[in-house]
Protein backbone atom coordinates (compact mmCIF):
# COMPACT_ATOMS: atom_id res chain seq x y z
CA UNK A 1 0.00 0.00 0.00
CA UNK A 2 2.51 2.23 0.68
CA UNK A 3 4.28 1.55 -2.74
CA UNK A 4 0.62 2.32 -3.89
CA UNK A 5 0.46 5.39 -2.29
CA UNK A 6 4.06 6.71 -3.42
CA UNK A 7 2.90 6.17 -6.70
CA UNK A 8 -0.08 7.82 -6.62
CA UNK A 9 0.84 10.75 -5.47
CA UNK A 10 3.94 11.34 -8.15
CA UNK A 11 1.25 10.78 -10.91
CA UNK A 12 -0.92 13.68 -9.39
CA UNK A 13 1.94 15.54 -8.63
CA UNK A 14 3.29 15.39 -12.33
CA UNK A 15 -0.23 16.09 -13.66
CA UNK A 16 -0.54 12.77 -15.11
CA UNK A 17 -4.33 11.83 -15.67
CA UNK A 18 -4.10 9.89 -18.13
CA UNK A 19 -1.67 7.52 -16.84
CA UNK A 20 -3.17 7.89 -13.87
CA UNK A 21 -6.66 7.23 -14.50
CA UNK A 22 -5.40 3.98 -16.42
CA UNK A 23 -3.19 2.65 -13.55
CA UNK A 24 -6.78 2.79 -11.11
CA UNK A 25 -8.20 0.44 -13.50
CA UNK A 26 -5.73 -2.03 -11.95
CA UNK A 27 -6.71 -1.78 -8.33
CA UNK A 28 -9.22 -3.60 -6.74
CA UNK A 29 -11.98 -1.35 -5.17
CA UNK A 30 -10.98 -2.36 -1.87
CA UNK A 31 -7.89 -1.24 -2.13
CA UNK A 32 -8.93 2.29 -3.60
CA UNK A 33 -11.22 2.79 -0.61
CA UNK A 34 -8.28 2.78 1.48
CA UNK A 35 -6.01 4.71 -0.22
CA UNK A 36 -8.78 7.20 -0.55
CA UNK A 37 -8.95 6.76 3.52
CA UNK A 38 -5.34 7.62 3.94
CA UNK A 39 -4.43 10.17 1.21
CA UNK A 40 -4.53 14.18 1.82
CA UNK A 41 -7.91 15.68 1.18
CA UNK A 42 -6.85 17.76 -1.80
CA UNK A 43 -5.83 14.41 -3.61
CA UNK A 44 -8.83 12.40 -2.58
CA UNK A 45 -11.32 14.30 -4.81
CA UNK A 46 -8.79 14.39 -7.51
CA UNK A 47 -8.36 10.38 -7.73
CA UNK A 48 -11.96 9.91 -6.56
CA UNK A 49 -13.05 12.28 -10.37
CA UNK A 50 -10.82 9.77 -12.48
CA UNK A 51 -12.65 6.66 -11.47
CA UNK A 52 -15.09 5.26 -13.63
CA UNK A 53 -18.62 5.09 -13.08
CA UNK A 54 -18.98 1.49 -11.69
CA UNK A 55 -15.99 2.37 -9.43
CA UNK A 56 -17.01 5.46 -8.19
CA UNK A 57 -20.17 3.84 -6.73
CA UNK A 58 -18.55 0.80 -5.48
CA UNK A 59 -15.43 2.66 -3.70
CA UNK A 60 -17.80 5.36 -2.65
CA UNK A 61 -20.00 2.24 -0.65
CA UNK A 62 -17.01 1.20 1.45
CA UNK A 63 -15.83 4.48 2.87
CA UNK A 64 -16.78 5.76 5.73
CA UNK A 65 -19.45 7.93 6.26
CA UNK A 66 -17.11 11.49 7.02
CA UNK A 67 -14.76 10.60 3.59
CA UNK A 68 -18.54 10.17 2.28
CA UNK A 69 -19.40 13.81 3.17
CA UNK A 70 -15.51 15.06 1.60
CA UNK A 71 -16.31 13.40 -1.64
CA UNK A 72 -19.75 14.98 -2.20
CA UNK A 73 -18.36 18.37 -1.12
CA UNK A 74 -15.56 17.59 -3.32
CA UNK A 75 -17.95 17.32 -6.38
CA UNK A 76 -20.64 20.07 -5.74
CA UNK A 77 -18.77 21.97 -8.27
CA UNK A 78 -19.39 18.93 -11.08
CA UNK A 79 -22.60 18.68 -10.93
CA UNK A 80 -22.71 15.60 -13.13
CA UNK A 81 -20.57 13.51 -11.51
CA UNK A 82 -22.26 13.95 -8.57
CA UNK A 83 -25.52 13.31 -10.39
CA UNK A 84 -23.93 10.10 -11.57
CA UNK A 85 -22.62 8.51 -8.33
CA UNK A 86 -26.00 9.57 -6.25
CA UNK A 87 -28.03 7.63 -9.20
CA UNK A 88 -25.60 4.84 -8.95
CA UNK A 89 -25.54 3.99 -5.51
CA UNK A 90 -28.08 1.24 -4.28
CA UNK A 91 -30.64 2.94 -2.44
CA UNK A 92 -30.23 1.21 0.78
CA UNK A 93 -26.26 2.81 0.83
CA UNK A 94 -27.67 5.89 -0.28
CA UNK A 95 -30.61 5.86 1.94
CA UNK A 96 -28.11 5.51 4.77
CA UNK A 97 -25.70 8.13 3.61
CA UNK A 98 -28.45 10.66 3.36
CA UNK A 99 -29.91 9.88 6.98
CA UNK A 100 -27.08 10.62 8.33
CA UNK A 101 -26.65 14.51 6.83
CA UNK A 102 -28.39 17.52 8.05
CA UNK A 103 -31.85 17.88 6.30
CA UNK A 104 -30.67 20.86 4.42
CA UNK A 105 -27.85 18.70 2.77
CA UNK A 106 -30.35 15.77 1.73
CA UNK A 107 -32.61 18.05 0.22
CA UNK A 108 -30.23 19.54 -2.20
CA UNK A 109 -28.47 16.15 -2.98
CA UNK A 110 -32.22 14.33 -3.63
CA UNK A 111 -32.51 16.92 -6.48
CA UNK A 112 -29.23 15.26 -7.89
CA UNK A 113 -31.28 11.77 -8.15
CA UNK A 114 -33.22 11.08 -11.67
CA UNK A 115 -37.22 10.84 -11.09
CA UNK A 116 -37.44 7.45 -10.39
CA UNK A 117 -34.38 7.58 -7.54
CA UNK A 118 -35.63 9.82 -6.19
CA UNK A 119 -39.07 8.53 -5.32
CA UNK A 120 -37.62 5.00 -4.10
CA UNK A 121 -35.02 7.69 -1.82
CA UNK A 122 -37.91 9.82 -0.50
CA UNK A 123 -39.69 6.24 0.25
CA UNK A 124 -36.71 4.67 1.92
CA UNK A 125 -35.86 8.39 3.73
CA UNK A 126 -37.93 6.60 7.07
CA UNK A 127 -41.19 8.73 5.81
CA UNK A 128 -44.28 6.14 7.57
CA UNK A 129 -46.32 4.37 4.28
CA UNK A 130 -48.87 7.04 4.63
CA UNK A 131 -47.54 9.90 5.61
CA UNK A 132 -47.14 13.37 3.55
CA UNK A 133 -43.35 12.59 3.17
CA UNK A 134 -44.31 9.86 0.16
CA UNK A 135 -46.21 12.38 -1.79
CA UNK A 136 -43.65 15.49 -1.83
CA UNK A 137 -41.08 16.04 -4.44
CA UNK A 138 -38.26 18.63 -4.59
CA UNK A 139 -39.26 19.73 -7.76
CA UNK A 140 -39.67 23.88 -6.66
CA UNK A 141 -38.46 27.11 -6.34
CA UNK A 142 -37.26 28.67 -3.14
CA UNK A 143 -35.82 32.13 -3.16
CA UNK A 144 -34.12 34.52 0.24
CA UNK A 145 -36.07 37.35 1.49
CA UNK A 146 -33.03 39.46 0.25
CA UNK A 147 -33.46 38.95 -3.10
CA UNK A 148 -34.96 41.81 -5.40
CA UNK A 149 -37.79 40.85 -7.32
CA UNK A 150 -35.76 41.50 -10.52
CA UNK A 151 -32.98 38.26 -9.19
CA UNK A 152 -36.19 36.50 -8.29
CA UNK A 153 -37.48 36.73 -11.81
CA UNK A 154 -33.57 35.43 -13.06
CA UNK A 155 -33.28 33.19 -9.95
CA UNK A 156 -37.02 31.74 -11.53
CA UNK A 157 -35.45 31.25 -14.93
CA UNK A 158 -32.42 29.72 -13.97
CA UNK A 159 -34.13 26.79 -11.52
CA UNK A 160 -37.66 26.69 -12.18
CA UNK A 161 -37.66 24.68 -15.50
CA UNK A 162 -38.70 21.66 -13.58
CA UNK A 163 -40.49 22.63 -11.26
CA UNK A 164 -43.63 21.21 -10.42
CA UNK A 165 -45.18 24.30 -10.16
CA UNK A 166 -44.19 27.75 -10.58
CA UNK A 167 -47.62 29.46 -9.02
CA UNK A 168 -45.88 29.88 -5.69
CA UNK A 169 -42.68 30.69 -4.68
CA UNK A 170 -41.31 29.41 -1.19
CA UNK A 171 -38.53 32.22 1.10
CA UNK A 172 -36.03 30.65 3.03
CA UNK A 173 -33.94 31.65 5.28
CA UNK A 174 -30.03 30.84 5.17
CA UNK A 175 -30.52 27.97 7.04
CA UNK A 176 -33.24 26.78 4.36
CA UNK A 177 -35.52 27.29 6.88
CA UNK A 178 -39.37 28.22 5.49
CA UNK A 179 -39.83 31.91 6.01
CA UNK A 180 -42.61 32.76 3.53
CA UNK A 181 -44.07 31.44 0.41
CA UNK A 182 -45.61 34.40 -2.44
CA UNK A 183 -47.88 34.07 -5.30
CA UNK A 184 -45.95 34.83 -8.82
CA UNK A 185 -48.73 37.22 -9.25
CA UNK A 186 -47.27 39.29 -6.69
CA UNK A 187 -44.05 39.48 -7.71
CA UNK A 188 -45.09 40.42 -11.67
CA UNK A 189 -46.97 43.31 -10.18
CA UNK A 190 -44.14 44.24 -7.93
CA UNK A 191 -41.15 47.13 -8.80
CA UNK A 192 -38.01 44.76 -10.42
CA UNK A 193 -35.89 46.74 -7.85
CA UNK A 194 -38.03 45.96 -4.74
CA UNK A 195 -36.88 43.31 -2.67
CA UNK A 196 -39.24 40.29 -1.76
CA UNK A 197 -38.81 40.98 2.30
CA UNK A 198 -40.90 43.95 1.36
CA UNK A 199 -43.35 41.90 0.40
CA UNK A 200 -43.97 38.87 2.75
CA UNK A 201 -46.61 38.98 5.50
CA UNK A 202 -45.12 35.95 6.71
CA UNK A 203 -48.45 34.31 6.53
CA UNK A 204 -48.40 30.66 5.61
CA UNK A 205 -49.56 26.92 5.62
CA UNK A 206 -47.30 24.45 5.87
CA UNK A 207 -47.44 20.45 6.09
CA UNK A 208 -45.62 18.45 8.16
CA UNK A 209 -43.95 15.57 6.30
CA UNK A 210 -44.52 12.93 9.02
CA UNK A 211 -48.25 13.54 9.33
CA UNK A 212 -50.41 11.62 7.68
CA UNK A 213 -51.87 11.86 3.89
CA UNK A 214 -55.66 13.13 5.72
CA UNK A 215 -54.41 15.56 7.13
CA UNK A 216 -53.18 17.32 3.49
CA UNK A 217 -56.32 16.51 1.97
CA UNK A 218 -58.46 18.37 4.37
CA UNK A 219 -55.90 21.72 4.60
CA UNK A 220 -56.08 21.69 0.83
CA UNK A 221 -60.27 21.27 1.09
CA UNK A 222 -59.77 24.31 3.72
CA UNK A 223 -57.50 26.29 2.18
CA UNK A 224 -57.84 26.14 -1.90
CA UNK A 225 -54.20 25.90 -3.04
CA UNK A 226 -52.40 24.47 -5.50
CA UNK A 227 -49.27 23.30 -3.69
CA UNK A 228 -48.22 22.98 0.10
CA UNK A 229 -44.97 23.78 1.02
CA UNK A 230 -43.63 20.45 3.32
CA UNK A 231 -41.09 20.98 6.26
CA UNK A 232 -39.66 18.93 8.99
CA UNK A 233 -39.97 19.07 12.61
CA UNK A 234 -37.23 21.71 12.07
CA UNK A 235 -38.69 23.67 10.09
CA UNK A 236 -37.00 23.27 6.84
CA UNK A 237 -38.31 23.17 3.41
CA UNK A 238 -37.86 19.40 1.66
CA UNK A 239 -40.40 19.55 -0.30
CA UNK A 240 -44.01 20.47 -1.84
CA UNK A 241 -47.39 18.64 -2.59
CA UNK A 242 -49.36 19.75 -5.37
CA UNK A 243 -53.18 19.63 -5.32
CA UNK A 244 -52.60 16.78 -8.87
CA UNK A 245 -50.56 14.55 -5.72
CA UNK A 246 -53.70 14.81 -3.55
CA UNK A 247 -56.21 14.41 -5.64
CA UNK A 248 -54.83 11.09 -6.32
CA UNK A 249 -54.92 9.84 -2.63
CA UNK A 250 -58.47 10.75 -2.44
CA UNK A 251 -59.05 8.69 -5.32
CA UNK A 252 -57.14 5.73 -3.84
CA UNK A 253 -58.88 6.49 -0.48
CA UNK A 254 -62.90 6.73 -2.30
CA UNK A 255 -61.78 3.45 -3.99
CA UNK A 256 -60.56 1.78 -0.90
CA UNK A 257 -63.86 2.94 0.89
CA UNK A 258 -65.71 2.17 -1.51
CA UNK A 259 -64.58 -1.76 -1.65
CA UNK A 260 -64.68 -1.59 2.13
CA UNK A 261 -68.14 -0.48 2.76
CA UNK A 262 -69.24 -2.80 0.07
CA UNK A 263 -67.78 -5.44 2.25
CA UNK A 264 -65.24 -6.26 -0.20
CA UNK A 265 -61.80 -7.50 1.54
CA UNK A 266 -59.36 -5.82 -1.34
CA UNK A 267 -59.95 -3.35 -4.34
CA UNK A 268 -60.55 -4.79 -7.14
CA UNK A 269 -58.51 -3.32 -10.14
CA UNK A 270 -60.70 -3.98 -12.88
CA UNK A 271 -63.39 -6.70 -13.03
CA UNK A 272 -62.89 -6.98 -16.59
CA UNK A 273 -59.29 -7.94 -16.32
CA UNK A 274 -59.34 -9.68 -12.73
CA UNK A 275 -59.28 -13.56 -12.40
CA UNK A 276 -62.62 -15.57 -11.55
CA UNK A 277 -60.84 -17.06 -8.71
CA UNK A 278 -59.74 -12.90 -7.18
CA UNK A 279 -62.87 -12.06 -7.70
CA UNK A 280 -64.36 -15.03 -5.72
CA UNK A 281 -61.85 -14.55 -3.07
CA UNK A 282 -62.36 -11.04 -2.31
CA UNK A 283 -66.06 -11.35 -2.03
CA UNK A 284 -66.78 -14.59 0.05
CA UNK A 285 -65.21 -14.42 3.14
CA UNK A 286 -68.04 -11.18 4.28
CA UNK A 287 -70.59 -13.27 2.30
CA UNK A 288 -70.51 -16.56 4.15
CA UNK A 289 -69.79 -14.36 7.67
CA UNK A 290 -73.05 -12.93 6.74
CA UNK A 291 -74.91 -16.00 5.73
CA UNK A 292 -74.71 -17.07 9.38
CA UNK A 293 -75.34 -13.86 10.87
CA UNK A 294 -78.29 -13.83 9.06
CA UNK A 295 -79.17 -17.37 10.84
CA UNK A 296 -80.46 -15.22 13.88
CA UNK A 297 -83.05 -14.19 11.70
CA UNK A 298 -84.19 -17.29 10.60
CA UNK A 299 -84.63 -18.13 14.48
CA UNK A 300 -86.31 -14.99 15.41
CA UNK A 301 -88.80 -15.54 12.61
CA UNK A 302 -89.04 -19.58 13.81
CA UNK A 303 -89.97 -17.57 17.45
CA UNK A 304 -93.23 -16.35 16.01
CA UNK A 305 -94.04 -19.33 14.15
CA UNK A 306 -97.52 -19.57 16.27
CA UNK A 307 -98.45 -15.82 15.54
CA UNK A 308 -97.47 -15.73 11.57
CA UNK A 309 -99.49 -18.90 11.03
CA UNK A 310 -102.69 -16.91 12.62
CA UNK A 311 -101.64 -13.94 10.64
CA UNK A 312 -99.84 -14.88 7.30
CA UNK A 313 -100.59 -11.39 5.46
CA UNK A 314 -97.76 -10.55 8.11
CA UNK A 315 -95.27 -12.39 5.74
CA UNK A 316 -96.12 -9.91 3.29
CA UNK A 317 -94.87 -6.83 4.54
CA UNK A 318 -91.70 -8.51 5.75
CA UNK A 319 -88.87 -7.92 3.27
CA UNK A 320 -90.33 -4.48 2.69
CA UNK A 321 -90.25 -3.40 6.25
CA UNK A 322 -86.63 -4.88 7.21
CA UNK A 323 -85.03 -3.24 3.90
CA UNK A 324 -85.47 -0.24 4.46
CA UNK A 325 -84.34 -0.03 8.20
CA UNK A 326 -81.39 -1.65 6.23
CA UNK A 327 -81.53 1.43 3.46
CA UNK A 328 -81.89 4.02 6.10
CA UNK A 329 -79.28 2.60 8.11
CA UNK A 330 -76.48 2.32 4.78
CA UNK A 331 -77.50 6.58 4.18
CA UNK A 332 -77.24 7.28 7.80
CA UNK A 333 -73.53 4.97 7.79
CA UNK A 334 -72.09 6.78 4.61
CA UNK A 335 -72.56 10.37 5.43
CA UNK A 336 -70.81 9.64 8.81
CA UNK A 337 -67.75 8.24 7.10
CA UNK A 338 -67.56 10.71 5.08
CA UNK A 339 -67.89 13.16 7.88
CA UNK A 340 -65.44 11.64 10.00
CA UNK A 341 -63.08 10.75 6.75
CA UNK A 342 -62.63 14.50 5.63
CA UNK A 343 -62.88 15.99 9.44
CA UNK A 344 -66.33 17.59 9.74
CA UNK A 345 -67.18 15.29 12.74
CA UNK A 346 -65.16 13.87 15.44
CA UNK A 347 -65.44 10.97 17.39
CA UNK A 348 -66.57 13.26 20.38
CA UNK A 349 -69.50 14.96 18.54
CA UNK A 350 -71.37 11.29 18.30
CA UNK A 351 -73.42 12.27 21.48
CA UNK A 352 -73.81 15.52 19.46
CA UNK A 353 -75.78 13.75 16.70
CA UNK A 354 -77.66 11.64 18.13
CA UNK A 355 -80.89 13.96 18.90
CA UNK A 356 -80.45 15.19 15.58
CA UNK A 357 -80.46 11.86 13.73
CA UNK A 358 -83.58 11.15 16.30
CA UNK A 359 -85.42 13.52 14.69
CA UNK A 360 -84.55 13.34 11.25
CA UNK A 361 -85.39 9.40 11.55
CA UNK A 362 -88.76 9.77 12.91
CA UNK A 363 -89.81 12.43 9.99
CA UNK A 364 -88.54 9.35 7.40
CA UNK A 365 -89.91 7.10 9.00
CA UNK A 366 -93.71 8.45 9.86
CA UNK A 367 -93.26 9.42 6.06
CA UNK A 368 -92.73 5.99 4.73
CA UNK A 369 -95.26 4.34 7.61
CA UNK A 370 -97.60 6.72 5.91
CA UNK A 371 -96.88 5.24 2.24
CA UNK A 372 -96.41 1.35 3.43
CA UNK A 373 -100.41 2.01 5.49
CA UNK A 374 -101.97 3.09 2.68
CA UNK A 375 -100.59 -0.20 1.18
CA UNK A 376 -101.81 -2.13 3.86
CA UNK A 377 -105.17 -0.73 3.88
CA UNK A 378 -105.45 -2.57 0.84
CA UNK A 379 -103.91 -5.45 1.12
CA UNK A 380 -104.37 -6.37 4.97
CA UNK A 381 -106.00 -3.91 6.68
CA UNK A 382 -105.89 -5.67 10.00
CA UNK A 383 -102.40 -5.16 9.86
CA UNK A 384 -101.88 -1.67 8.68
CA UNK A 385 -101.79 -0.45 12.67
CA UNK A 386 -98.72 -3.10 13.19
CA UNK A 387 -97.13 -2.26 9.62
CA UNK A 388 -97.30 1.36 10.07
CA UNK A 389 -95.83 1.27 13.64
CA UNK A 390 -93.03 -0.85 12.48
CA UNK A 391 -91.81 1.34 9.93
CA UNK A 392 -91.41 3.86 12.16
CA UNK A 393 -88.85 1.96 14.64
CA UNK A 394 -87.28 -0.41 11.96
CA UNK A 395 -86.13 3.17 10.29
CA UNK A 396 -85.24 4.78 13.61
CA UNK A 397 -83.17 1.06 14.72
CA UNK A 398 -81.49 1.25 11.50
CA UNK A 399 -80.62 5.31 11.37
CA UNK A 400 -78.83 4.85 14.87
CA UNK A 401 -77.10 1.97 13.86
CA UNK A 402 -75.63 3.39 10.62
CA UNK A 403 -74.61 6.50 12.70
CA UNK A 404 -73.40 4.53 16.04
CA UNK A 405 -71.12 2.08 14.17
CA UNK A 406 -68.69 3.77 12.15
CA UNK A 407 -68.51 5.74 15.63
CA UNK A 408 -67.42 2.88 17.34
CA UNK A 409 -65.33 1.20 14.52
CA UNK A 410 -63.48 4.86 14.72
CA UNK A 411 -62.78 4.57 18.72
CA UNK A 412 -61.46 1.18 18.00
CA UNK A 413 -59.27 2.26 15.51
CA UNK A 414 -60.44 0.48 13.00
CA UNK A 415 -61.25 2.13 9.75
CA UNK A 416 -64.54 3.28 9.80
CA UNK A 417 -65.47 2.13 6.36
CA UNK A 418 -65.60 -1.41 7.66
CA UNK A 419 -68.87 -0.63 9.03
CA UNK A 420 -70.47 -1.97 5.26
CA UNK A 421 -73.15 -1.76 3.88
CA UNK A 422 -74.36 -5.45 4.48
CA UNK A 423 -72.87 -5.79 8.02
CA UNK A 424 -75.23 -2.84 8.78
CA UNK A 425 -78.16 -4.39 6.43
CA UNK A 426 -77.78 -7.71 8.22
CA UNK A 427 -77.85 -6.27 11.83
CA UNK A 428 -81.06 -4.16 10.91
CA UNK A 429 -82.60 -6.97 9.54
CA UNK A 430 -82.33 -9.20 12.75
CA UNK A 431 -83.36 -6.03 14.64
CA UNK A 432 -86.32 -5.44 12.62
CA UNK A 433 -87.36 -8.88 12.56
CA UNK A 434 -87.67 -8.57 15.95
CA UNK A 435 -89.45 -5.05 15.99
CA UNK A 436 -91.86 -6.39 13.92
CA UNK A 437 -92.98 -9.60 15.56
CA UNK A 438 -93.11 -8.10 18.48
CA UNK A 439 -95.10 -5.31 17.35
CA UNK A 440 -97.60 -7.70 16.13
CA UNK A 441 -97.87 -9.66 19.20
CA UNK A 442 -98.73 -6.64 21.13
CA UNK A 443 -101.27 -5.41 19.20
CA UNK A 444 -102.58 -8.75 17.45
Amino acid sequence: MVEIKTEIRELIKDKAWITLKYSLNEYDTFELAELIEEIEEKDEIILFRLLSRVQAKEVFQLLSHGKQEQIIEGLAQNTQKLSDLLNDLDPDDRTAFFEELPGTVTQQLIQCLSPEERRISIQLLGYPEDSIGRLMTPEYVAIKPQFTVEETFEHIRKYGRDSETLNVIYIVDNDWKLVDDIRIKELILASPQQKVEDLMDNRFIALNAMDDQEMAIKIFQDYDRVALPVINDEGILIGIVSFDDIMDVVEEESTEDFHKFGAFQEAIANPLTERVFSLYKNRVVWLVALVFMNIFSGAAISGFESLIQSMVSLIFFLPLLIDSGGNAGSQSATLMIRSLAIGDVEVSDWYKLIGKEVVVALLLGVTMALAVAAVASFRAPEIVLVVAITMVLVVLNGSLIGLLLPFVFTKLKLDPATASAPLITSIADISGVIIYFTVASWIL
